[in-house]
């Protein structure tokens, strides 16, 4: 069992089972539990891991790739460390290499196919040369093609990591067949390399055969420095000859011939696109085959007489002469060209069918894998001397649940264990046990202490679920965090259930109720608010009846609950003004001579009632009824501003409904604001 399988990385990535494995590291199917999705993880491998300049490299290499925003590239989401685990977080396609693919079309493409994909591949190459990243291992197994026919390129930059003195081990096998000279020569590289291999990836779609071959990485790799490949043409006569022509030209080998960067050899592939049938006017950078030289007929030297011929028989001679020139020409030149024909189509047969029966003899039996892991099978063939440099390994898209194996290990193989095979390497191809089929369960994470708007949006979003909300106040959990969840961490959610989210409206406010202040002096309705805990606010006098100096409004009403620390407004009677006191000398006047005159007799009978004005100039008070916004979920602060002024203000938590605020006086003007905006929503009674 791999090491990883089943580990959680940094308690977010739970890996599931391997994908792949390359050189450089292992890729894993893993689950993301911070967003519920499926990623891949690409680990590098221990021994690597080891080296501080690998790690280091390869940081930097991910976080480089990882900036890169392209539709044919693989998506890097993280780049990250668990112990010593160096891992980055890409984007899980679905789909199958393009290794696969051409396999699965019976090994060749059409052109038109060959296209459509090498267009893409470019793409993404002058997306990544655009921002200083060099691929350096373009193949068919890291180009993935998805359902709907597009491509996504992976592993980019990754390969600069282990370029550096790179060696003919095993790490290079199944990418030395599409290395550029200079790569094989282990000299520096730049974008021109990439494009040699997309030439190498489009040569193979379009003859379904690679242009080297070879018992050894070595070999193939001298091949690549010395040798020239067969004619695409010659392979598939079906190939236009201008598809012929942008292959030729990205497989030079010497690098200046080749396209310049990646925007030129689309600009050749788009106007053969437009036009299949053109010939580019460039020349030929190679000679693709052999062919023997053939000197031309020459007639013999005739010893002709010193005497001179008569004009007549110049004439004749000359002419015979001519004539027999022109048909040994053309003689030669059929000739020639039978021998040529001859000679291609035992090229082509020798390559196609006698290879095998004139080979080498030697036959290699495929081992039997079933039971290994894929890393295992790989190390055991590398390890084995009768089959490395003869057999590589590939997982199958597809995978099988056995009850006999063990989850990841290889359930079956193609070709069977036991077959015989001739000359170049055999890929075998594995199927790896799957876990037991069931349904992917969606489970509530432990989110409590964490804030409240970001999980609410995770939760609907990725786990389809309806979020209700329950805010409380705690003195154990900051403003905004959540206390706890219904239902709790790790139960099963289904899509559409409801979970509701309690959180903190931070400590709770104590409230108490508001007493009576009317007819207190203003020192002591002062001294009754503070030990109510509450505030004074604006303090204002006013003319009136009541006594001088005492209190004749309040602005938070008696027998409301309020929060301690609310401001409570006062005005203070400034007594009555002087023309009010002329008139009560003269109505103390009046009504001594009313009673005077009562007691002389001189008054009705029936008018006793003493005719006191009482002065009824007070002021008129209002009542301002507000209603609070609904659906708060914190506490909101109320002001009330009167003809122009500052005259109420307080503190009103998320459960109370409704303010109500006394005003004396006349109201010219009334502006409500709630959290600092104007509001409409009161009354005045």
């Amino acid at each position: 069992m791999d090491q990883y399988i089943g580990k959680m990385l940094n308690d977010r990535y739970e890996i599931l089972d391997v994908l792949g494995v390359g050189g450089m590291a292992v890729v894993y199917k893993a689950k993301c539990h911070r967003l519920n999705r499926l990623v891949a993880v690409k680990i590098l491998k221990p021994e690597l891991a080891a080296d501080p300049e690998i790690r280091s490299r390869f940081h930097d290499e991910s976080k480089a790739v990882g900036m890169m925003n392209h539709p044919n590239i693989v998506n890097v989401f993280d780049v990250n460390q668990d112990g010593d685990a160096d891992y980055f977080v890409m984007e899980l396609v679905e789909g199958i290499t393009l290794k696969q693919y051409i396999k699965k079309r019976g090994g060749v493409l059409n052109w038109r196919e060959a296209l459509h994909f090498s267009t893409q591949i470019l793409q993404a190459l002058g997306h990544a040369h655009s921002r200083g990243i060099v691929h350096r291992d373009i193949k068919p197994q890291n180009i993935m093609v998805l359902r709907d026919g597009s491509v996504k390129v992976a592993d980019f930059g990754i390969a600069r990591i282990a370029d550096s003195q790179r060696t003919m081990t095993r790490e290079t096998l199944g990418s030395v067949h599409y290395i550029s000279p200079e790569q094989a020569k282990g000299s520096e590289v730049d974008e021109r390399s990439d494009i040699y291999s997309a030439g190498v990836v489009l040569y193979e779609m379009l003859t379904g055969r690679l242009p080297y071959e070879g018992d050894t990485p070595v070999a193939v790799a001298v091949q690549h420095i010395n040798s020239i490949p067969l004619a695409p043409r010659e392979l598939n006569p079906e190939i236009p000859k201008g598809m012929e022509q942008i292959i030729m030209k990205a497989m030079a080998q010497d690098r200046e011939l080749r396209y310049p960067d990646a925007e030129a050899m689309l600009n050749d592939l788009e106007a053969f696109r437009k036009d299949p049938a053109i010939v580019f006017d460039y020349q030929d950078l190679w000679m693709l085959t052999e062919v023997p030289t053939v000197t031309p007929y020459q007639p013999e030297e005739v010893e002709v007489n010193q005497e001179p011929a008569a004009e007549d028989d110049e004439e004749e001679d000359e002419e015979e002469t001519g004539t027999g020139r022109r048909t040994a020409f053309i003689i030669g030149g059929v000739i020639l060209a039978i021998l040529l024909v001859i000679f291609l189509i035992f090229r082509m047969l020798w390559a196609t069918l006698f290879a095998d029966i004139f080979g080498t003899g030697e036959v290699y039996t495929v081992p039997d894998l079933r039971g290994m892991t894929y890393t295992e099978a790989e190390e055991y063939i590398f390890t084995t001397e009768e089959l490395n440099g003869h057999f590589t390994v590939t997982i199958s898209e597809e995978t099988v649940y056995d009850a006999t194996y063990d989850v990841g290990e290889i359930v079956s193989q193609d070709p069977e264990s036991g077959t015989s095979t001739k000359g170049d390497v055999t890929e075998i191809t594995v199927v790896l046990c799957a876990e037991p089929e069931e349904e992917t369960e969606l489970i509530m994470p432990n989110i409590v202490g964490q804030d409240y708007t970001e999980w609410a949006s995770t939760l609907s979003e990725d786990y389809h679920v309806t979020v209700k909300y329950n805010p409380q106040y705690s003195s154990d959990y900051d403003e905004g965090l959540i206390i706890s969840t219904d239902p709790t961490a790790g139960a099963t959610l289904t899509e559409g259930q409801t979970v509701t989210l309690t959180y903190s409206r931070g400590a709770k406010v104590t409230t108490v109720t508001m007493v009576s202040l009317y007819g207190m002096t203003e020192n002591k309705a002062k001294e009754t608010i503070e030990e109510l805990g509450l505030t004074t606010g604006s303090v204002t006098t006013v003319t009136s009846s009541e006594t001088a100096g005492t209190v004749v409004f309040q602005s938070v009403k008696s027998g409301a609950e309020v929060e301690q620390g609310t401001a409570v407004n006062l005005q203070i009677s400034s007594g009555p003004q002087p023309e009010d006191e002329e008139d009560e000398e003269e109505e103390e006047e009046e009504t001594e001579t009313d009673e005077q005159e009562t007691e002389s007799g001189d008054s009705n009978s029936n008018d006793n009632t003493t005719n006191q004005n009482t002065n009824n100039s007070d002021e008129e008070i209002h009542t301002i009824v507000i209603a609070m916004p609904s659906g708060r979920t914190e506490t909101s602060t109320v002001s009330v501003r009167v003809n122009g002024q500052n005259y109420y203000s307080a503190t009103v938590p998320a459960d109370q409904s409704q303010v109500s605020v006394e005003y004396k006086g006349t109201i010219e003007s009334l502006e409500v604001l709630v959290d600092g905006n104007s509001y409409s929503e009161y009354t005045v009674q």
